[in-house]
């Protein structure tokens, strides 16, 4: 074993959380270490998550559109066929095909940049960084396992931030291949013919829409009989209609049995239904957090029934200097959430102070359109019996949406009934994971409906919907 260094503060996992905590820390002063397996920065989220997904939904979106405005082909009757968006545009293409090894590619030099990036801000901190698994060896000890040697470090605080992998079901085995997660979805090598997700979440949804834009036939088979569980029930439901539109199919209120590979396919049980055969099938069923051979039990750490560790409002674990955030604590799995959760705790570590309000965290879908939710849902007000008024506009009636040429979806504004106060905003429509930050930002500092009412909001912009929302909560909506 090499001599052991000593750090004010390490960091185990360097995702959006661990990283991000890393250099609010280096900023504070402190002399900061960060412990990675993987090569490189960014976690889940940055490599095999979030921006992935997110660069192939941009491509897909745009293939799928050049695809609809191929210059139709007159038949004997003489038809032209029917006007698609960018032909309403007058755009058209001939011969559409998909270079899906370019499309990878790109995703691809997108996250290699952005990898690269956090790895430069690390430099430009003065952040160590150590890579291998790193694991706690007692109090104010870890040890990180290179493969080559185990190099032991020492710090006042060490701070757990190693994130969630994919859940799996009983009787689904992962094969990495015909039968996968998000992670090899991402890279599938060629469109399938047939693919089935099981879980009709974020993750399958995204996933799913890319694949079916790209030509796979696609089914969502789902064990609630709704999809996007948590989820506004009005804007969940609305969203299910558009997406049945588009080409998902949905089996909902079906448990999946067991999945097995037979040959080149793939045959998925479901209880009291007929199997299911597909050429892939992907897993997209919440993930779990990663807290597994991390030591804890070194220093008297017990995670809950579903792997989770208990931390106080400051973040710190029931052992002393040993905090955690993100994934592993209780909350949502968002890559947001756990770099704010990242800010707080070193922020307090430094002898400030560190907040998060986590009734004004927003979440995003990222289909088309977009779906983006913050607050309260209708139904979450209904069972706590708080009496609340409902404001609802739709993106038809938006001048900009109607130039966008995206006119499906809405804002729904809840406000409570005697103050006022904002209590959520879920949005269905264009580039909502945008509009949803002026609601959090409303809602973070306490404002009322008629505060978002009389502010001004440039004209034509899709904001201003947001604005006719809360109009409309008072009965004076001026467009509808």
């Amino acid at each position: 074993m090499a001599a052991q260094r000593e750090h004010d503060l390490i960091i185990i996992g360097a995702g959006p959380g661990g990283y991000i905590a890393a250099i609010r820390a280096a900023q504070l002063g402190m002399n900061v270490a960060c412990v990675e397996r993987e090569p490189a920065l960014g976690g889940t989220c940055l490599r095999v998550g979030c921006i992935p997904s997110k660069a192939l939904l941009e491509s897909s979106d745009l293939f799928a559109a050049a695809k609809l405005a191929e210059r139709p082909v007159p038949t004997r009757r003489g038809s032209t066929g029917e006007t698609s968006g960018l032909q309403a545009h007058g755009i058209q293409f001939v011969d559409v095909t998909l270079d899906l090894a370019t499309m990878l590619g790109r995703k691809n030099e997108i996250v290699d940049r952005l990898t690269k990036g956090v790895d430069s801000l690390f430099r430009k901190h003065k952040i160590v960084r150590y890579l291998g698994h790193g694991r706690i060896s007692g109090p104010g000890s870890v040890v990180v396992e290179t493969g080559k040697e185990t190099v032991a470090l020492k710090a006042r605080w060490i701070l757990i931030a190693t994130g969630s992998t994919a859940a799996t079901l009983p009787g689904v085995r992962l094969d990495g291949d015909r039968i996968a997660t998000s992670t090899e979805a991402l890279s599938y090598p060629d469109v399938p013919d047939h693919l089935v997700i099981i879980g009709a979440g974020y993750i399958g949804l995204e996933l799913g829409s890319v694949w079916r834009r790209l030509g796979a036939k696609v089914t969502v088979v789902e064990y609630l009989d709704r999809i996007l569980s948590g989820m506004d029930l009005e804007i969940a439901a609305e969203a299910k209609r558009m997406f049945e539109r588009q080409g998902l199919n949905f089996r909902l209120g079906s448990r999946v049995t067991g999945a097995r590979v037979e040959g080149d396919h793939c045959i998925v049980e479901c209880e009291g239904a007929e199997p299911i055969s597909c050429n892939r099938l992907l897993v997209a069923v919440g993930r779990t957090p990663m807290t597994a051979n991390l030591g804890l039990e070194t220093v008297g750490i017990m995670p809950d029934e579903h792997g989770r560790i208990s931390v106080d409002k400051h973040f710190a674990t029931s052992a002393t200097g040993i905090y955690a955030i993100g994934d592993v604590i209780r909350g949502p799995m968002l890559a947001h959430k756990a770099s704010e959760e990242g800010i707080a705790c070193v922020e307090t570590l430094a002898g400030g102070y560190g907040h998060v309000q986590y009734e004004t965290i927003p979440s995003v879908v990222y289909t088309q359109p977009e779906i983006a939710s913050v607050g309260k849902t209708e139904e979450e007000l209904q069972r706590a019996e708080i009496d609340y008024r409902k404001g609802v506009f739709p993106f038809s009636a938006s001048g900009r949406a109607r130039a966008l040429g995206q006119t499906e979806g809405r804002i729904k504004v809840l406000a409570d009934k005697k103050t006022d106060r904002l209590l959520g905003v879920h949005i269905l429509g264009p580039r909502a994971g945008d509009l949803i930050s002026e609601a959090t930002t409303a809602m973070a500092f306490g404002a009322s409906s008629e505060d978002i009412a009389r502010t001004c909001h440039a004209h034509p912009t899709l904001a201003e919907a947001f604005r006719e929302a809360a109009l409309a909560l008072q009965g004076r909506a001026l467009h509808i």
